[in-house]
């Protein structure tokens, strides 16, 4: 599983200079683990880190002024008071170590978001954490090279090596150029495997928008395979899962049914005339079962993110804000217990936000990060477990959920 180690983040909303794991800086700090939870309270930055995430998958997909133009235009996306350049560095491992590193800036001619600067650089690390370097791709202004093992390319005005690459248009990211060339796939360079691999590692990032009263909406579009940012295609993705996996599928909604308090049951249902799919939750205690635009928004949510967990291609990376919103308290333990699980065998990396003690007691203090305001105004970051007492404490048997509510976690 293709694993973010660590992400630096520069000018990026309230997010003027944090690091969370390990850039490949020689630092030697460790890496990011499979579950990354952050804490913090209200208006310290956290949903800003959040959408880093689909920032960086929108510029990958469509481009870096729309993924500003989304978000406001690239004023309200750099730090305030920054005129400067949004950095953003990202190391992470699949089969080996890369490091990525986008810069953009606004042009002052066109007066709109340009890539200034990117770069994808193969690393080997040595014992005495240090890292030896390898240039795959390297981009300034719109000028740059790609390399591989016997030959450089070089993109300027006057060389273009017949690619369809030039300096002219700097609001795309040369990798997720460079990966569309056709080559033929016995000619396929090295490095454009690379460019490929990582645009669809970036593109494949899942970011959960969902609300429970989408998610109740029967969609006509027929099956989809897999859930979307609202949730709005939750019957498609029913329907999916029916036709495509039954047998999987059933022993999905066992399963999902027994994590879910008062449901004895979970079966679908497809209406004769209109052929609408519908999900049925057959309550204990009742005669007749519901479907899901009469269910409470916490089974809702809850039958939603398990199914999400149970997906047969899942995203490399799944971004979840709050996800304790609308669940009971007693429910986020089981929850954190399917995403450990979850990632466990190795299917995605999970972030989380949230506000809950409840779901951080399910944590350890290596996957739990805590953003803070600092006395500029802008966002710092630190491991929980960075610091001994709090290490100890959890060592000791004390919940680390419990210990942020006492007021452990604040800084001292």
């Amino acid at each position: 599983m293709a694993m973010i180690q660590g992400i630096r983040i520069r000018n990026f909303k309230g997010l003027k200079d944090i690091t969370l794991g390990n850039v490949c800086d020689g630092s030697n700090t460790q890496p990011l683990t499979p579950i990354t939870a952050v804490i913090g309270k209200n208006g310290v930055g956290k949903t800003s880190l959040f959408d880093v995430f689909g920032f960086l998958a929108d510029c990958m997909k469509y481009g870096v002024t729309e993924a500003c133009d989304v978000r406001g235009g690239f004023d309200r996306v750099v730090s305030q008071g920054q005129n400067g350049t949004i950095e953003l560095v990202l190391c992470y491992k699949n089969s080996e170590l890369l490091r990525f590193t986008l810069k953009i800036a606004l042009d002052s001619v066109t007066q709109k978001p340009r890539v200034e600067y990117e770069s994808l650089f193969k690393l080997e690390q040595s014992q005495d954490n240090k890292y030896k370097k390898e240039l795959l791709l390297e981009v300034k202004n719109g000028f740059g090279v790609v390399v591989h093992s016997d030959h450089t390319y070089v993109f300027d005005d006057e060389h273009t090596e017949n690619f369809e690459i030039t300096g002219k248009d700097k609001q795309y990211l040369a990798i997720a150029s460079w990966a569309k060339i056709t080559f033929g796939l016995e000619s396929r360079i090295i490095s454009q495997k690379r460019f490929i691999s990582f645009r669809d590692f970036v593109e494949g990032w899942y970011m959960s928008y969902f609300t429970p009263d989408a998610a109740r909406n029967i969609n006509q579009k027929g099956a989809q395979q897999h859930l979307n940012r609202s949730g709005d295609n939750l019957s498609n993705v029913v329907e999916f899962m029916m036709d495509k996996h039954p047998e999987r599928f059933q022993a999905v909604l066992e399963r999902i049914a027994s994590k879910i308090p008062g449901i004895g049951k979970i079966s679908t249902y497809r209406d004769s005339v209109t052929r609408n799919l519908y999900l049925m939750f057959e309550g204990k205690g009742f005669a007749k079962p519901f479907t899901q635009s009469q269910m409470s928004d916490g089974t809702l949510k809850l039958f939603t993110y398990l199914l999400l967990l149970e997906d047969p291609e899942p995203a490399p990376l799944l971004c979840i804000e709050e996800p304790e919103n609308g669940l009971y308290h007693q429910l986020l333990e089981t929850l954190a217990q399917e995403i450990r699980e979850h990632t466990s065998k190795g299917n995605s990396q999970v972030f989380i936000t949230t506000h809950q003690p409840y779901f951080v007691d399910a944590l350890e203090p290596e996957e739990v990060w805590i953003l803070e305001k600092g006395e500029d105004g802008f966002s710092t970051i630190r491991r929980a477990s960075d610091d001994p007492l709090i290490q100890n404490m959890v060592e000791e048997g004390l919940p680390l959920g419990g210990l942020w509510y006492s007021g452990y976690l604040d800084a001292r």
